[in-house]
């Protein structure tokens, strides 16, 4: 299945977007506006987190090269270094946000000095690809500077080096904590429009997330129903 956001209307109108479940091979619609609402009850409660080799096994089926910069969900792009360097780029996709998930050296040095000619605003997270660092403590920051900017109407291009894992680990933690997608969902709809795979550590901190955001909205499920 592929969706191409081109023939799709704006975010602040209503539109649908099909999911395939894994968990139950069937297709769902799911109506998004700007935050999901508590979707789902029966198949909620019968959710369980993927395992990271479930997970690995999924990304990294069916690959194929999908460019410098890709729009995975409605104004908001992941991409590499080559298009974060490529200002006029950026300028003609109007990209009014910035997130660098390889921030300083010795990683992708440009921070909001580099793009002080365009009216972009920055955000840098020196975050290094390596299983034991802890990316999760950039997750709420990130996806509120993420969730700010669709706010305003802006469009956010999220990258790293190749923009494969660091970026794609923050913009699947702001599909879950601001459009309340479970991971299984929030890695489908990526994986459709670009090739991710963040490294194993960085998929088990957005399991510990993905188990976390879960049990409070089941939490708060089983309230509602008292």
């Amino acid at each position: 299945m592929n969706l191409e956001w081109d023939e799709l209307p704006e975010k602040s109108s209503r539109f649908t977007l099909k999911l395939l479940r894994a968990e139950c091979h069937q297709t769902l619609s799911l109506s998004v506006t700007d935050t999901f609402h508590e979707p789902w009850p029966q198949e909620l409660c019968a959710y369980e987190t993927p395992s990271v080799a479930e997970l690995q096994d999924f990304l990294l089926a069916d690959r194929h090269p999908t460019g410098h910069v890709n729009q995975v969900w409605p104004n908001v792009y992941i991409g590499n270094e080559v298009a974060a360097r490529d200002k006029p780029l950026l300028y003609s996709m109007g990209i009014t946000h910035i997130v660098n998930a390889a921030s300083g050296p010795p990683h992708v040095n440009t921070g909001p000095r580099f793009y002080r000619d365009m009216a972009v605003d920055y955000y840098g997270v020196e975050a290094d690809d390596s299983t034991d660092f802890i990316i999760s403590i950039f997750f709420y920051p990130t996806a509120r500077f993420i969730h700010a900017a669709l706010s305003n109407k802006g469009k956010v291009f999220v990258h790293c080096l190749m923009g494969v894992s660091r970026s794609a680990t923050l913009v699947l933690a702001f599909l879950m904590i601001c459009e309340q997608l479970t991971l299984w969902e929030a890695a489908r709809v990526v994986r459709q429009h670009r090739d991710i795979c963040p490294n194993p550590g960085f998929l088990n901190q957005l399991r510990h997330l993905d188990m976390s955001l879960v049990r409070e909205r089941k939490r708060k499920l089983e309230a509602f129903k008292l």
